[in-house]
């Protein structure tokens, strides 16, 4: 009989054991799972939150129209304020395709350094606004591409696939057939009759760009836009902003022959202040003293 007594207190323990690690298992295993509900329904550690942060920076990317060829004319943006920087390369194709280049260093540069999209601006990118000149001389037209890549005969790419100068389509000052150098360019059949221009106009309406920058070679200058209107006090701020800090020298025109139909001078048009900063030559990128000028330009229009 004390022998059964003992049995079944030894058996009550173990069950008090049993239940007491269960129990408290259970609990601790519900707080776990309490947890991962958490972590699932906010679906963020920290540190992915804080690269989200810095992804949201990057808006993505549009495709703005087509060109002649079919190929994608694409917009990269960057952080989401109020006031739209936008940076054009390109419009020169293979003929200037280091515009291309140092647009896409820009962007590398701003995935590499988010934060520096700050305050209330967002920032726009067109590295290549005439993919067809471009691929004429370059082995691709679809990412970033290196010097290796371009041939010898850079001149045919200056053109669209219809043999317009994109650069004397636009509405100031238009004529049918313009100037480069001394020679004659097709400046197109109308104004904005080719889809590339045309593309960025569309762009232009919909968005309204607080300011604009784009790149040419070569001359090595920084160039304020004006269409029979002046100089804006803001184009003005903006190509001494840039120059400054870029050590370029500013030039309130570009006089070194007559333009018609410029892209430039239709944003001054159109009371967008805008600049020409033109490379040094046709195969430089010169990152450093444009990194300097965009900087420059962005902490201008952050404050």
């Amino acid at each position: 009989m004390k022998k059964n007594i003992i049995i079944w207190v030894v058996v009550i323990i173990l069950v008090g054991v049993g239940v007491y690690f269960l129990t408290n298992g259970s609990s601790q295993n519900v707080t776990t799972n309490q947890n991962q509900n958490q972590a699932t329904t906010t679906g963020l550690t920290q540190a992915q939150l804080d690269q989200l942060q810095k992804d949201i920076k990057t808006s993505g990317q549009t495709v703005i129209g087509k060109s002649v060829d079919g190929r994608d004319i694409i917009a990269y943006h960057y952080g989401t304020g109020g006031k739209e920087l936008l940076f054009i390369g390109g419009i020169h194709g293979g003929y200037e395709w280091n515009t291309s280049l140092v647009a896409y260093e820009m962007m590398d540069y701003l995935k590499a350094n988010p934060d520096v999209v700050a305050g209330d601006i967002k920032v726009t990118i067109i590295p290549v606004l005439n993919p067809d000149g471009l691929n004429k001389v370059v082995g691709t037209t679809t990412g970033n591409f290196t010097r290796a890549d371009v041939s010898a005969d850079t001149v045919a790419g200056r053109f669209n696939a219809n043999g317009v100068d994109l650069n004397r389509n636009f509405d100031c000052d238009w004529r049918s057939t313009g100037k480069w150098q001394n020679k004659d360019v097709s400046g197109g059949s109308a104004v904005f009759s080719e889809p590339e221009s045309q593309a960025l106009k569309n762009y232009v309406a919909a968005h309204a760009p607080t300011a604009v920058v784009a790149w040419y070679s070569s001359a090595g200058g920084v160039y304020a836009s004006s269409c029979h209107n002046g100089v804006s006090s803001e184009a003005n701020t903006l190509t001494k902003t840039f120059a400054d800090a870029s050590v370029y020298p500013a030039f309130q025109t570009f006089d070194f022959y007559a333009i018609t139909g410029d892209m430039v001078n239709w944003f001054a048009k159109n009371n967008i202040p805008a600049i020409s900063v033109l490379l040094t030559n046709h195969t430089d990128t010169e990152w450093s003293k444009n990194q300097a000028g965009i900087l420059a330009v962005l902490k201008y229009y952050s404050k």
